[in-house]
């Protein structure tokens, strides 16, 4: 029987979950806040644990790579207001299989569980923080877009070479994707795909995944263990957040690259490995470099070539082409026969900001799939969030609107976010960690937005 934790302090949703997992056949455990919740895990093996992203003594950031450290193989759902939308997305790239907004629909949760705990036993390259290796046969759907267009012709392009590649592009954008498709079109393609999520992966960990350890190099090292370099031997291993290595292992990066040759923790020989290295960030990597924070020779080493995808809002035209496209998967996936979307439904998917970009848009569109009952999807079926999106900035704007132009709403939410970026950074003497935690983003968003509103500090 498999075993799901909840992990959520309000004791009504506990109630609710354990009752209606537990008519499913599943068994159940309840706690009400973190500290519960890893002492239990590190007695307890779950398959699955369902959190509340804020919960009373830890972040759902937080406690997600707690749960990936006692067992990395335990998959977990966020379950979050809709105020979280773009923190839970975060979530995902940390580790976590999908997120539920609420209110809680009992399908909904019970189709997101099934599916979670189906991925758990299979090899998939979802990014988990722990490599994964898979053979990459989904082919990557490109959009009508010119800047679609041109993605693609940058793949065919670099596939054939065995360059080193950089993807950027905000969260969501597809740069897996893109690297499975480069993977697809190489001559190595018959040899395995690696995936790794630098941003996900516990700082204990990172040496013994991407190098590997021997038997007894350190506590828990019951065995001798592979690294996603001897995983990739021969293929591809694509290395998504590259700007969350720390100096320590981009040192012993930079060392691989160059002679393509690994040590194991613990281990005293070189292992000869034959990788191709495509690395994706959503930061800027080379003010990262100019701040000190990588390495500008392992920078140089990886921009042999650079792709950058752009953001879901800015090609418009692809909003309602991947809606589409969803709607079809969806449909397989759930046995729905659901035709299209009414008029109403596709203006508003045209005009939301879409912050967590092609993975949002997929997860929006398979929940109104499931919540669908007629031929066409309406406003009935969608998130809150998405109908009326939380655009409060309290900063006291005050830009003045020429109205009798046209007004664009995206400047306009762009220049108040950047006045807001600006108050903070005076409120905090240009203090960069207390700017980005007052703004509730992470240190990495901060400095993208910096660099994007070219904000000198």
């Amino acid at each position: 029987m498999e075993k799901i934790l909840v992990v959520d302090d309000e004791q009504d949703i506990c109630t609710l979950l354990k009752r209606y997992f537990s008519k499913k056949g599943y068994e159940v455990e309840t706690v009400t806040n973190g500290e519960l919740a890893l002492s239990f895990l590190k007695k307890n093996p779950v398959d699955l644990v369902i959190c509340d992203f804020k919960l009373p003594d830890y972040s759902g950031l937080e406690i997600l790579q707690k749960i990936k450290i006692i067992n990395p193989k335990t998959q977990v759902i966020i379950i979050t207001g809709y105020s979280d939308v773009r923190i839970a997305v975060e979530a995902l790239k940390k580790g976590a299989f999908d997120y539920v907004t609420k209110p809680l629909y009992p399908d909904e949760i019970l189709l997101t569980a099934q599916r979670a705990l189906g991925a758990k036993s299979q090899p998939t390259p979802a990014k988990k923080g722990i490599a994964t290796t898979s053979q990459p046969n989904q082919e990557y759907v490109i959009g009508l877009s010119p800047q679609s267009k041109a993605i693609q012709k940058h793949i065919d392009l670099i596939a054939p070479t065995d360059m080193s590649v950089i993807i950027l592009g905000e969260t969501g954008t597809g740069k897996e994707y893109v690297a499975k498709a480069i993977h697809a079109k190489s001559k190595r393609a018959a040899q395995p795909f690696v995936a790794i999520d630098c941003g996900a992966l516990p700082q204990e960990l990172a040496a013994s995944e991407l190098f590997g350890h021997e038997k007894g190099a350190f506590t828990g090292a019951i065995a001798e263990k592979k690294g996603c370099f001897e995983q990739a031997n021969g293929g591809t291993l694509f290395l998504d957040e590259i700007g969350n290595l720390t100096y320590e292992n981009q040192i012993k990066l930079l060392r691989v690259l160059q002679e393509q040759t690994i040590k194991k923790v613990g281990g005293v020989k070189d292992i000869k490995v034959d990788v191709r290295v495509v690395v994706a960030t959503n930061e800027n990597l080379k003010q990262a470099v100019e701040s000190g924070e990588f390495r500008e020779d392992i920078y140089h080493r990886l921009n042999e070539f650079r792709i950058e995808l752009s953001p879901l809002r800015a090609r418009p035209v692809d909003v309602v082409y991947f809606a589409k496209y969803f709607l079809q998967q969806s449909n397989q996936q759930l046995g729905k026969t659901v035709e299209g979307f009414d008029e109403q439904v596709l203006e508003i998917f045209k005009s939301y900001y879409w912050y967590g970009n092609l993975r949002e848009l997929g997860n929006v569109v398979k929940r109104s799939v499931l919540l669908c009952q007629g031929k066409l999807i309406n406003t009935s079926c969608l998130p809150a969030e998405i109908i009326e999106p939380d655009l409060t900035v309290d900063i006291g704007l005050d830009m003045p609107i020429d109205v009798s132009k046209p007004i664009s709403l995206k400047a306009v939410t762009q220049e108040a976010e950047k006045r807001a970026i600006l108050e903070v950074l005076k409120q905090t003497k240009n203090n960069k960690t207390k700017t980005a935690e007052l703004l509730d983003v992470d240190r990495k968003t901060l400095y993208n937005k910096l660099s994007q509103y070219d904000i000198q500090t």
